[in-house]
């Protein structure tokens, strides 16, 4: 996962979500996350639905995607309020939605409601926006993780999210394994896939994600990890 079969370092920006959601951001914040995006060819931007508009915005013309973060960073807000904030989003310009679970749901077993909602926000969002669930993995427990990967994929989530990146730890290889694994389990006419977050700042660790199956990492270092690798000596 390291290299292209020509020697040359893997292109990582594909990969990359690059990310901004400090409580504290202005619109001149978003323009220069907006601005690096493009000036790397990132997958996307993801930024609290305050910014969506001027998000998309900025990145016109560029083909860099708007995320929209919903129920963030807490999950704890009703299924009313996440298809509300999904449904603005998309208003908005959202692309893409990333929405947090209920954590009481998944520490309750009460994995029908954690489907049931996802299915709402998946329907607030329509079919051509995808949905990444973000699943606050280091808050479950090891029998918990694959009871809630599976209850957000039978609500229809076209990605599994590791993180928030405000929880109490981020991304973990193991979880993206587990993750990936379920993806390809559950299988379907599109092939959920998995986003690792929370707490990605190197070149490295995002590669250790990559192989373990994540398609998308989301991170604030995106410019850090995707800065030009030095030649490889043939």
């Amino acid at each position: 996962m390291n290299e292209f079969p020509s020697g040359r370092p893997l292109d990582l920006a594909p990969f990359i979500d690059h990310t901004l959601l400090k409580a504290a951001a202005v619109e001149t914040d978003i323009r220069r996350l907006c601005d690096e995006a493009r000036a790397f060819g990132f997958a996307a931007v993801c930024v609290n639905p305050l910014f969506v508009r001027a998000a998309k915005r900025f990145l016109g013309g560029s083909g860099v995607k708007t995320a929209s973060v919903v129920g963030f960073p807490l999950g704890a807000s009703t299924a009313e309020v996440k298809v509300f904030e999904t449904r603005r989003a998309v208003g908005d310009g959202a692309d893409e939605i990333d929405a947090v679970i209920s954590l009481a749901a998944a520490k309750e077993h009460r994995y029908g409601d954690i489907a049931a909602e996802t299915a709402a926000v998946v329907e607030a969002a329509g079919k051509d926006v995808p949905v990444k669930v973000i699943l606050e993995m280091c808050e479950l427990s090891e029998e918990e993780k694959p009871a809630v990967c599976r209850a957000a994929l039978e609500g229809g989530a076209a990605f599994l999210k590791t993180s928030t990146g405000f929880g109490r730890g981020g991304a973990r290889a193991e979880d993206v394994r587990l993750m990936a694994a379920l993806c390809r389990e559950y299988g379907g006419e599109r092939l959920p896939q998995v986003k690792a977050a929370g707490g990605i700042r190197t070149r490295e660790e995002a590669l250790r994600m990559i192989a373990a199956g994540a398609s998308r990492i989301g991170t604030s270092a995106g410019t850090v990890i995707c800065a030009p690798q030095p030649e490889t000596r043939s």
